[in-house]
C-alpha cells in the first residue's frame, strides 16, 4: 500500500516528503524511474538508521521499499509499457494497412536488403517496417500478423520512452 499511496501522490501532483520532489527532480534529469530513485534515497537512510535500529529493521525496510519502488512505478508509468515491434515480410504493405487501421498506430518502413538465413546468403531489396506499441496489444499484433504471413519475422523489445508519433502519452505535473 505504501507504494501505491506514494504513486498516486505523485501522479497527482503531490508529495509526501522531500525524497520525491528530489526523484522527480532527478528521473527527468537522468532517465532512472521515480520509483528507483526513491528506492536508492531510501536505501541511504535505512542504512544510517541500521546503526540506530539496528541491522534487522532497516533489512525489512529497504525491502518494503523495494516492492514500493515498482508499484510507484507502475502506477506513475501506468499500464503503457512500450514496446519496439520490427517486421520483415514480403507482404510489408498488407501488415502496415493492418497495423494503422486496426491497431491505430504509426508505421515506418526501411529499406532493407536480406542477409545469411536458414538458406545462405540472401541479398534481396525488402521493406523492414517498425512500430511501437503498448504491452497490451502485444498478443493482437502477433496475431494479426499471422493471419497475414505466418512465416513473418517479428522481433520485439521493450522501450523506456516514446516522443512524438501516434503515442499517447499522459502527462505528469
Amino acid at each position: 500500500f505504501l507504494g501505491a499511496g506514494i504513486g498516486l501522490a505523485v501522479r497527482g501532483g503531490c508529495v509526501l516528503d522531500g525524497s520525491e520532489v528530489l526523484a522527480i527532480y532527478l528521473s527527468r534529469k537522468s532517465g532512472s524511474t521515480i520509483g528507483d530513485i526513491i528506492l536508492l534515497i531510501n536505501i541511504v537512510i535505512f542504512s544510517a538508521a541500521a546503526y540506530f535500529l539496528g541491522l534487522e529493521t532497516a533489512m525489512y525496510s529497504m525491502l518494503t521499499y523495494m516492492s514500493a519502488s515498482k508499484t510507484v512505478d507502475f502506477l506513475i508509468e501506468g499500464l503503457e509499457e512500450y514496446t519496439g515491434v520490427t517486421i520483415i515480410s514480403p507482404k510489408t504493405e498488407e501488415i502496415a494497412k493492418m497495423v494503422t487501421t486496426k491497431l491505430g498506430r504509426g508505421v515506418t518502413v526501411y529499406n532493407g536488403s536480406g542477409g545469411y538465413g536458414k538458406r545462405g546468403f540472401n541479398h534481396t531489396e525488402q521493406k523492414i517496417l517498425f512500430t511501437v506499441i503498448t504491452r497490451l496489444e502485444i498478443s493482437r499484433i502477433k496475431a494479426e500478423i499471422d493471419l497475414i504471413d505466418s512465416y513473418a519475422f517479428v522481433v520485439m523489445h521493450s522501450i523506456k520512452d516514446t516522443k512524438g508519433g501516434m503515442i499517447k502519452k499522459r502527462p505528469m505535473m
